[in-house]
């Protein structure tokens, strides 16, 4: 494997979320393995590990033996600069959306210095709203309108080859990787504890009625999730909303 491909493979994860069948999850090793994928994370799977799993990964064992549980996205995502969420299903108020192609090269540009995650759902419901939510990113594979629906091995599989390709350099155009990939982006865990903090002072101050929070924290989303906040960047916002909070008396 290339230096290229090393590092932009070693910080990228493959994420399963609540996946129902053991055989898809070693399919998708499989399918990681063959572009050159090693780091598969399960969020709740329901059966594994499992002989079905082994069976279906074929040699790809030591993707499935290398593969970690997790009980949450929160914690499979954490320290990760970049989330992109896997769907097809079309969403009110969504993340940014694009096809495969310009997500991998996103995913592989950032991945060179950062960590950054592929995020695909159940294989019956897909990714949950919530779960949607923690990425700053949607993409779909440009499949017939008719029957867009791929096998989740499938979908793993046409991801992993993207990647692949965009991790060495083949047809990338710039504009797919908008501002500066090497920039010091914020990790996952601090942009949520921004929100937390931002949705607290909403609420403190009236802006936000928990009772009826309509999708106010869901367009906060969508907006800072396209400015791709820097580490920097969210400190000051921290900084900005404490400040609101709590003003600092005038000398």
């Amino acid at each position: 494997m290339s230096d290229v491909l090393k590092n932009s493979f070693g910080n990228i994860r493959i994420v399963l979320c609540e996946t129902h069948h053991a055989g898809n999850i070693g399919a998708a090793a499989r399918a990681m393995k063959t572009m050159g994928l090693r780091t598969l994370i399960l969020v709740n799977p329901e059966n594994f590990p499992g002989a079905e799993a082994t069976r279906r990964a074929s040699r790809a064992t030591d993707v499935l033996a290398g593969a970690r549980a997790c009980d949450s996205l929160s914690e499979a995502l954490h320290g990760t600069a970049l989330a992109v969420a896997c769907s097809a299903r079309p969403r009110e108020l969504s993340m940014p959306a694009v096809d495969a192609r310009t997500a991998a090269v996103r995913l592989a540009a950032i991945g060179a210095s950062q960590p950054v995650a592929l995020v695909f759902g159940n294989e019956t419901y897909g990714l949950t709203t919530a779960q949607v939510n923690q990425c700053q990113l949607i993409a779909s594979i440009p499949a017939d309108s008719q029957y867009a629906s791929l096998n989740l091995a499938a979908a793993v599989q046409v991801f992993s080859y993207e990647l692949r390709l965009a991790a060495l350099g083949a047809g990338i155009d710039s504009d797919r990787v908008p501002g500066d990939p090497t920039q010091d982006r914020a990790s996952h865990e601090a942009v949520e504890g921004f929100y937390v903090q931002l949705e607290s002072a909403l609420v403190e101050t009236g802006y936000l009625n928990p009772a009826q929070p309509k999708k106010l924290m869901q367009r906060l989303r969508r907006l800072f999730a396209r400015a791709g906040l820097e580490r920097e960047e969210v400190n000051i916002l921290r900084g900005v909303v404490q400040t609101l909070r709590n003003p600092k008396k005038k000398q």
